[in-house]
């Protein structure tokens, strides 16, 4: 356990130390005012690896000599291109290389998911969730509800932080999954709330939704790349992420899904179909009965979008050199330094409140700060001395630095400038 200071040369000291530090360099960082900026925004929108270039360009440059072709004899064939993330994302994930599949978006995926694993009737019906998850979520539960028949504000149990505070208590979960235990079909929730950077129980929200015959799917946008995930181990159904994130596949990358082998490997399991989905030994006989690929991959409905998928290709090769053990570590030590720092500013209380948990098995990269004076002018201060971070009405300010470009110095650097507000 790390005794932190608050001093530059005890940050300087951890990054000399940093086992990671050397994958800042294979990424573009953002420029202002001639200077490298302080990018803590990677829980929005992760950088470029600075080798998406020539992964695209390989893809460009077989296209344009190969055409059609391409898809048997491109340098890395894009018939079976989706293949080689199989061992990638199952490493990040916590899961087996049948679980998993890059495709489509993620709010796409989310529903297809749910065309699996969302099939109320008139008594089971119901969909643990949280109140205000991303608009995303809550428009594709409330239209999934819709669909079945079945009104939003009778069939969606969200559940709330307790009045004046920022958290879900987790014993709320799961006392609203055994009080509605014969009337929930699936319990749906974030791995990580992308407002406060709570870290959620993935395992214990499962076991709780099993133990009363309900799903449990995950939406792991803010958890992918940033937690440690074991979905296989936890027995988790279902999940889906996005790649634009912790991952830094670029805007719109390609997104991915996990469904648990026990589904996977069930053909008759229902879901969309589609022909990418089906047999792979007769998928061009074209034939009239669709049979599913027996993994995650017979989730698929289109061909793999190449071009995303090579910039997804670029991001998921550093994470494998940099071992996710040594992801994981450095992110909490970035998020744990930033806490330590903002605990000794003097009148911290009046200034601003952390609403992101301290307690390390509930927190990742993300730390949000509840602004109680001063707001929008310390943001317009930090984009003036070229910190990126993100404002959230009515008045927060969420800050990640990231385990593979960010360093301990910009962490104490941020802490500088909050701290001129609280004197």
């Amino acid at each position: 356990m790390i005794s932190f200071e608050c001093s530059l040369a005890f940050a300087k000291k951890l990054d000399q130390e940093d086992p990671l530090r050397k994958y800042r360099k294979q990424f573009y960082i953002p420029r202002f005012k001639g200077k490298e900026t302080i990018y803590f925004t990677g829980n929005s929108l992760g950088l470029q690896p600075i080798t998406t270039r020539q992964y695209i360009l390989q893809e460009l440059e077989d296209w344009a000599k190969l055409g059609v072709e391409g898809h048997f004899h491109a340098r890395k064939p894009w018939m079976p291109y989706h293949e080689q993330f199989a061992r990638p994302l199952a490493t990040i994930v916590g899961a087996r290389e049948k679980e998993v599949v890059a495709m489509n978006q993620l709010t796409v995926n989310l529903h297809l998911l749910m065309a699996s694993f969302y099939r109320p009737n008139k008594k089971r019906f119901k969909i643990v969730c949280e109140a205000k998850a991303f608009p995303s979520d809550q428009y594709a539960l409330q239209s999934q509800v819709k669909l079945h028949g079945f009104d939003p504000k009778e069939a969606l149990l969200e559940i709330a932080p307790p009045p004046g505070e920022a958290n879900i208590d987790e014993e709320t979960i799961y006392q609203v999954i055994r009080e509605n235990k014969d009337s929930i079909s699936l319990v749906l929730l974030g791995g990580v709330n992308y407002y406060s950077g709570q870290v959620f129980n993935i395992q214990k929200i499962t076991e709780a939704a099993h133990a009363i015959g309900a799903y449990a799917g995950f939406d792991l946008a803010h958890a992918v790349g940033n937690i440690p995930l074991a979905l296989h181990r936890w027995n988790v159904d279902f999940a889906c992420w996005c790649s634009y994130k912790y991952l830094n596949s670029g805007p719109g990358g390609v997104a991915g899904i996990f469904i648990h082998e026990q589904h996977a490997t069930n053909k008759k399991f229902p879901r969309m179909a589609g022909w990418w989905g089906s047999n792979k030994k007769t998928r061009f006989a074209m034939p009239d009965e669709f049979d599913p690929i027996p993994s995650a991959e017979g989730w698929q409905l289109s061909n793999a979008p190449v071009l995303s998928m090579a910039a997804h290709k670029a991001a998921l090769d550093i994470f494998m050199q940099a071992g996710m053990k040594n992801i994981f570590e450095k992110g909490k030590l970035l998020s744990g330094f930033l806490l330590f720092l903002l605990a000794t500013l003097p009148n911290r209380d009046a200034l601003l409140e952390i609403i992101t948990p301290v307690k390390e098995h509930q927190r990742g990269c993300q730390v949000s700060l509840l602004m109680r004076k001063n707001g929008k002018e310390i943001f317009k201060q930090l984009q003036e001395n070229g910190v990126v971070a993100d404002w959230r009405e009515p008045n927060v300010i969420r800050i990640a630095p990231v385990p593979l470009y960010n360093t301990f110095e910009e962490v104490y650097r941020f802490y500088k400038i909050i701290e001129m507000y609280s004197r």
